[in-house]
Order: C-alpha cells, then sequence, then structure tokens
C-alpha cells in the first residue's frame, strides 16, 4: 500500500476514473495470417512460419474465422461492426516482436460503440460503454526466468506470434474497482458463451491492462492516466486499481504530479512499480499495413454471424427467472457457465417443478460438491438423478430428509441417486390414518405439554412432531405430519 493511509476525508475528496483494455486471444485453429498452429502448451518455437517470424518476402493472408469470431464477440458486447476496416502497422522494437511491428487496426477498427451491464454497490446498473473491438495478432513471449542463466540471459518462445487476437477497449466510464472486477466478469462471461476464447489467464488467453487517474470531485478535466500492466486476475486488478488510486491521491495531496507511465503490478508486495513513460499514438508510427486490403464485413457476413449468437447471459437469466420462478442469485449462479446452464435446462424439461430442480441441484449436491472442494463433473450424482430426487420430494414420496441422507450415501460410495434410491428405497408416509393414532397417543401421555401449547406456548409443537419423527424413523411426510399436530392440539 501508499506509505501513508489515506484518510476518508481525503479519499473522499477525489473521483478516480478507469478505463480498462482487455486482450483476447481467438479460439481458431490457426494464427491469425498464417496457417500455424494456434495452440496453448508446444515445445518453443515449433509454431512458426517465415510469415510470424516476419521474413523477407512472406506475405500475410487473412485468417477469415478470426474475422468471424471477432465479429461475433462485437455483437455479443453491442458494438456496431463496421463494412469498411483498416490493417495496419504498429511500429515498435522488443526482443519478442520480431518483424519490428504489430499488425493491428488503428483509425478504422472492426467495431465501435459497445456497451457492458454491470451491477454497482447500491444494486442498480450501470453502463459500460466500449469505445471499440479491433483485431491485431499476438507478440511472442520474453522469458525471464526459470533457466540455469535467467540472471544474466532472456530467452524468447515465438510461438504466440501471429496469434489472433481481439483487443476491447472501455470508455473510461468506471469509477471504481469493484466495477472493474464486474465489467470484467461480465465480459468473460459473455465471450465464453460464444465460445470465441476460452479466456484462460493463466495461459494468456485474456490480459487486461488498466488506465487509472484521479481527478478532484466536479473537475471537468481528467487527471493524469497511469497504465498498469502484468495484471493476471480480475482479482488482482481490483487489488492494484485500489493501490494506484490511493498513490496517485498521495502524490497530489504532498504537492507532486502524477506522471503518465505505464506501471507493473507486483502481487506478492501488493504495489506498482514504474516501468516506462507512457507511450502516444504517434510513438508508434501507425501507417496502414500495405500487404493487406482493407477488410469488408458484409452485411451477409453479419447476418450470417447474428445467427451463431447464443441466448446471452443476461437475456437468459431474466427469462429463466420468470420460466421457473427462479431467483435472481439461483438464476445468475445457474447461467454462470453455458455449458452448465444448458444440463440444467435440459434436466428442467424433463421434470415437474423446475424450480425444486434447481434448488437440489445448487443446494444439496453443490453444497456437497463445494465441501469436498470437486467440479460439478465429478459429482457421482447425474443430472436425472437430480431430477429424480426433486420429483420424488415433490410428489411427497420422500421428505427432504430421507433425500439428504440418500444424498450421503450417493457421495460416500459414489453411487448415482436412482441407484441408491432403488437400493433403499425409503417411503413417505403419508397416510393420515397411520399418523393419527401416534399422535393421539402422545397427546394422552403428555398432559403437561398440551396445557402449555393451550396457553400460548406454541413451541411445544415441535415436541410432538419430533417424536413423532423418532416413531416413523423419519418417514413421516413432514407437512401432514405438522397440519395434523396443530389441529389435535388445537381441538
Amino acid at each position: 500500500m501508499p506509505a501513508a493511509a489515506l484518510s476518508p476525508e481525503v479519499l473522499a475528496k477525489y473521483e478516480p476514473v478507469i478505463g480498462l483494455e482487455v486482450h483476447v486471444q481467438l479460439l481458431t485453429a490457426s494464427k491469425a495470417f498464417c496457417g500455424c498452429a494456434n495452440h496453448f502448451g508446444s515445445e518453443p518455437n515449433t509454431n512458426v512460419c517465415p510469415v510470424c517470424l516476419g521474413l523477407p518476402g512472406a506475405l500475410p493472408v487473412l485468417n477469415a474465422k478470426a474475422v468471424e469470431f471477432a465479429t461475433l464477440a462485437s455483437l455479443a458486447l453491442n458494438c456496431r461492426v463496421n463494412e469498411r476496416s483498416i490493417f495496419a502497422r504498429k511500429n515498435y522494437f522488443y526482443p519478442d516482436l520480431p518483424k519490428g511491428y504489430q499488425i493491428s487496426q488503428f483509425d478504422k477498427p472492426l467495431a465501435e460503440h459497445g456497451y457492458i451491464d454491470v451491477p454497482t454497490a447500491d444494486g442498480s446498473m450501470k453502463r459500460i460503454g466500449i469505445t471499440r473491438l479491433h483485431m491485431e495478432e499476438d507478440a511472442g513471449k520474453s522469458l525471464h526466468d526459470g533457466f540455469r542463466d535467467s540472471a544474466t540471459r532472456t530467452y524468447l518462445d515465438l510461438n504466440r506470434c501471429g496469434t489472433p487476437l481481439a483487443e476491447i477497449v472501455s470508455e473510461p466510464d468506471i469509477r471504481t474497482p469493484d466495477e472493474a472486477y464486474e465489467y470484467l466478469t461480465r465480459m468473460k462471461e459473455i465471450l465464453l458463451y460464444t465460445e470465441v476464447s476460452d479466456c484462460n489467464m493463466e495461459e494468456g488467453s485474456l490480459r487486461c491492462d488498466a488506465n487509472v487517474s484521479v481527478r478532484l470531485k466536479g473537475a471537468p478535466r481528467f487527471g493524469t492516466k497511469a497504465e498498469v500492466k502484468n495484471v493476471n486476475s480480475f482479482r488482482f486488478v481490483r487489488a492494484a486499481l485500489e493501490y494506484e488510486i490511493e498513490r496517485q491521491i498521495e502524490v497530489i495531496e504532498a504537492g507532486g504530479r502524477v506522471m503518465q507511465e505505464s506501471r507493473l503490478w507486483n502481487a506478492n508486495e501488493g504495489r506498482t512499480y514504474s516501468m516506462r513513460s507512457k507511450e502516444q499514438a504517434h510513438d508508434y508510427r501507425y501507417f496502414p499495413e500495405p500487404d493487406l486490403p482493407p477488410l469488408i464485413v458484409s452485411e451477409a457476413f453479419r447476418a450470417e454471424a447474428l445467427k451463431k449468437l447464443p441466448e446471452l447471459p443476461e437475456a437468459r437469466r431474466a427469462r429463466m427467472i420468470a420460466e421457473y420462478e427462479l431467483s435472481r442469485q439461483d438464476a445468475f449462479t445457474l447461467t454462470a457457465e453455458r455449458a452448465f446452464a444448458d444440463r440444467f435446462e435440459e434436466a428442467a424439461r424433463t421434470a415437474r417443478n423446475p424450480r425444486r430442480v434447481a434448488n437440489v441441484l445448487l443446494s444439496e449436491v453443490g453444497g456437497r460438491l463445494k465441501a469436498l472442494g470437486l467440479e460439478q463433473e465429478q459429482s457421482p450424482v447425474s443430472m436425472a438423478g437430480i431430477v429424480l430426487a426433486a420429483d420424488l420430494l415433490d410428489e411427497g414420496k420422500i421428505s427432504s430428509r430421507q433425500m439428504k441422507q440418500l444424498f450421503d450415501v450417493c457421495f460416500e460410495k459414489g453411487e448415482d441417486f436412482a441407484a441408491v434410491y432403488e437400493r433403499e428405497k425409503p417411503e413417505q408416509i403419508s397416510d393420515a390414518s397411520t399418523i393419527e393414532p401416534l399422535i393421539d397417543t402422545l397427546i394422552a401421555a403428555n398432559p403437561k405439554q398440551v396445557e402449555q401449547y393451550r396457553a400460548g406456548k406454541k413451541t411445544v409443537a415441535g415436541f410432538f412432531v419430533g417424536q413423532v419423527m423418532k416413531a416413523t424413523k423419519g418417514q413421516a411426510n413432514p407437512a401432514l405430519l405438522n397440519d395434523l399436530v396443530t389441529k389435535k392440539l388445537e381441538g
């Protein structure tokens, strides 16, 4: 954290202004401008060719699938896809950029003017604008550690050169680190639904740089911004922004001036460090890529991409809340991953009560999986088993207590619910004529408790319910039992 903790009064004087630049690797089989495999984890420098190495005379050819994926992402993010966009050369020298320039897009990007709606601290929704989504190629990777001579040498893996990227640039609409976290979470969710990227931050498929400045509240002009780089998780983005906001306020409060620069986030120390002065667009000497014609995305191409657009998370949540009477929290959990939502809906359509299926899936099965540190795919109980349990519960054939006991056996023995139920076959007693004699016997044997109940101590009913449950080994229908006990005690 900054050297001196700032008081809430000082912090309240300032307003952060945050914009995010997100690089997303597109999940194509081959690279953006050549036929090399677009695959993570290969032996270093094996997925390379004259094109991605920038050898003289090698010419790029645009990957049509990359254009399709970038267009699909643009539509999912509510962007306007431009009919005509231009590729440009972004010139800079770095060891992992063998061409000495990066093919990107500059003043005429693929798509513009999108947005993502995110929840805010007061429970409302806020619209964060997206300035542009443009296509570009990735650079290679410099390896600074992990080798015997890493102290004196840097190694290069050029496999990543030419990997197709979509860069998504937000408007400076974000005002808190929490809003930034929500924006990134929603964006990742949307991109995963479209299946244009795996968004794996550990493998570098999704990377984020944050531009942040502070200004006095009410000031018309933005402050001087710093770009925070090297942030490899959304949690660290939030932490880096929290640190950087306080650092900049501290500089201003001390009478200093915030420098426009790039800063590196150090997760171990929880702070940022100055890296270099921030480049301006003119520093890159952008000019149109002479080896690629303008990219024309026709109305027919956009229409085909639109057909492939799935129902997106927020729309799906709203529909599932209305269709299945789910709580917003349950709908949010069920739709966080497209495959999980698909499995739930496929199962829910066969069930008597989809809402009960959701409750069983999230509470009973999900709770046990979380406690054991397991993923949904590792559950011994299938979706069909969950539907069976929910249906039996809904029909009154088993009680919630019996269902819990059966699930305990499922997880203990690694068996599906249907097999355990068939073997154990617990039956709920829902015949009033079987339960009433037991209640009558208890009432006759416990006049003191009856008198307490009738004097106003209604909690005494729980004693009679518990005794009947004990006598029936938990098989009495709870709703029926509670109703009968109340009627007998008040009769």
